[in-house]
Parts: structure tokens; sequence; C-alpha cells
């Protein structure tokens, strides 16, 4: 996957080092959680499990590119975990309670997801409200609504019995029997693929790194820049709908009280992966390693029995040791 980071020749050629250096560090990090805990519980390298934790990641991966995007910009969306539950609410008054095809449940989903990135976006943009309040006053109302909608009970997806097969069938299994890796870990690698393709190929892509590394020069430039900004807060919200969609194929269900945490882990991931917190550098695949990493970590720490309150200590202690990483490399920190 191709990348974009900074604007100016001498100031990017020093970041994509920057970044590729991450990148690299969080691959072997990767490997080497891997051998650890390979080494101190041997099932954990079973087919079974491995398939687990790709499946973990379908869903956190791809909230993790769509904060990729926003990050990028130099903002912060903590709202795509309500979203994704509100996505998969919509899915679910649509095909359950409308009794609509799936292809409209999932269109639904996503339409709604992209709607409100976009009022979310509008916010920041137009109305000059600071990201993370902006998107936190948003993570409360998805997360109220969702409630009312569902009548707080959860939606049951039996009257839409293919709905599951989106992300737990296996395309590729039926090719290849002997890896029936699932559909929601193919359809994280499209995404994550059309995200790259954005970044790099496209004029949105160039303008989302542009605003993260100088929105006002951007401006001055006489770019719309708060057209650009909107239209990738729409684009990561688009995508939390394809998460909805995938976590409720996963549950059979859409669960309105389920959401609120996820966008730590995929925050996590992003930084992980060597996105800056201050715009204006990421990439995909870093994103997608940093996301192997949390799933990779949480499923290892819970065949070693790690109570889940520990769990949740060590990924904010890895969450804090990430920024610290971006700060030295950055030059913050002297």
């Amino acid at each position: 996957m191709s990348e974009r980071t900074g604007t100016a020749t001498g100031p990017r050629k020093s970041l994509m080092g920057g970044a590729a250096q991450q990148k690299l560090l969080a691959f072997a990090s990767l490997i080497v959680l891997l051998i650890v805990f390979s080494v101190a519980k041997p099932q954990f390298m079973q087919m079974t499990n491995i398939l687990s934790i790709l499946q973990a990641t379908s869903v956190n991966g791809v909230l993790a590119v769509a904060a990729t995007l926003v990050i990028i910009t130099g903002g912060i969306d903590l709202s795509v975990g309500t979203l994704m539950t509100f996505c998969a609410v919509i899915a679910g008054v649509v095909l359950t309670w409308a009794g609509m095809p799936i292809i409209i449940g999932v269109i639904a989903a996503i339409a709604a997801g992209g709607c409100v990135g976009l009022v979310s976006g509008t916010f920041i943009a137009k109305l000059k409200i600071p990201p993370f309040i902006a998107t936190l006053g948003m993570m409360l109302i998805l997360k109220g609504l969702s409630l009312v909608i569902s009548g707080t009970k959860p939606i049951y997806f039996n009257n839409s019995p293919g709905y599951t097969q989106i992300a737990q069938g296996s395309l590729i299994g039926k090719v290849l029997p002997f890896l029936p890796v699932p559909n929601g870990v193919l359809i994280l690698f499209i995404v994550a693929g059309v995200a790259a393709y954005i970044l790099s190929r496209t004029v949105l892509g160039r303008y989302t790194f542009a605003l993260g590394s100088n929105e006002e020069a951007v401006r001055l430039s006489g770019v719309n820049t708060d057209f650009w900004k909107m239209s990738v807060y729409a684009l990561a919200g688009a995508i939390c709908g394809i998460a909805g969609i995938l976590i409720s194929s996963r549950l059979n269900s859409a669960q309105p009280a389920l959401g609120q945490g996820y966008e730590l882990d995929a925050i996590a991931a992003v930084v992980i992966g060597g996105t800056s917190l201050a715009g204006g550098r990421g990439t995909i695949l870093g994103t997608l390693i940093g996301a192997l990493i949390m799933s990779v970590l949480t499923n290892g720490l819970r065949i070693l029995s790690v109570a889940q309150e520990w769990q949740t200590v060590v990924t904010g202690a890895i969450i804090i040791a990430a920024v610290y990483a971006d700060q030295l490399r950055r030059g913050k920190i002297k």
C-alpha cells in the first residue's frame, strides 16, 4: 500500500523515514508477540485461534482505518465505536422491522454512517467546535439514539439468514478449503486497500495530509478546507458503517449497548501503526499492523488467563508508550 507523508521535499523525506521506522518497529513487535505467546501457550498458533484473531481484527481494523483518515487531518473522532453500533441498529431496523433485502440494509448502514460523519465534520469545519468536543458529543448522542431506536433491546437478524455470511462466511475457503479465512477479514483488506488508494492517489488524499500538515497554509492558497475536512469525516463515517455491518453480522444481532470503548482500541491501533496524533503523517499499512498487535495482545492475554481489567491496563500503557514514541520522532522531547 502506498503512502504520503508531509508536503515539502526535505521534511517529507524525514517524515517518510520516521514512518518507515515506526512500521518496521510495529511489525517487529507483532512478530515478538507471536513468538512469546506461542512459547507460553502452544495452542496459541492453532488455526482456529489464528482465525479468531483475524476475525476480531476485522472489526477493530475497519474502525482503525476510519480513525486513521481523521487523525491524519489533525483531528480526532471519539464517536467511531458508538457510530458503528448506531449503523448496526439502522441495519437491524431496515432488515428486521421493515423486511427489506440484505443489500438495502447494508446500503442504509453505510449511508447512515456517512451522514453522521458529515454532521460531525460540519460541526468541526463550519461551527469551529474542537474535534474532541464535537465527536465526544456525537458519541453520547449516538449512544442514546441507538438505545431509543431499538427500545434498549437487541435486534436479531433471524429473518435474514444470509446476513451472518457477510462476516462469518468464507469465499476464500470455498476456493481454498485449507484456508477458511472469514469474509470479515477479506472486507477489512478491501477497505484498507481502497483507503490506501484514496490517500495516495486522489485529491482527497492529498488534502487529507495537507490539512494535517498546515491547514492555514492550505486555506490561504485558495482551497476550500471546510469542504475537504467534511468529506474526510463523511468517508470515515461510511467506513464505520461497514464496521457496524461486520459486528452485527458476527453477532447475528444489533446490540444497542455495545460500541463505547471500541474507539480506544481503534485509536491505539492507529498510533501504534505510526500515524501522528499531530496530523500530517500516517499509513493504512501501519494501522493494519497496529490493529493486529492489539488483537494478538488481547487474545494472548486471554489465553494466558490474564484478568480483563489487567488487559485494559496493558492497552492504556501501550497507548501512552506509542504517543511518547511519536513525540520522540517529531523531536518534541529532547
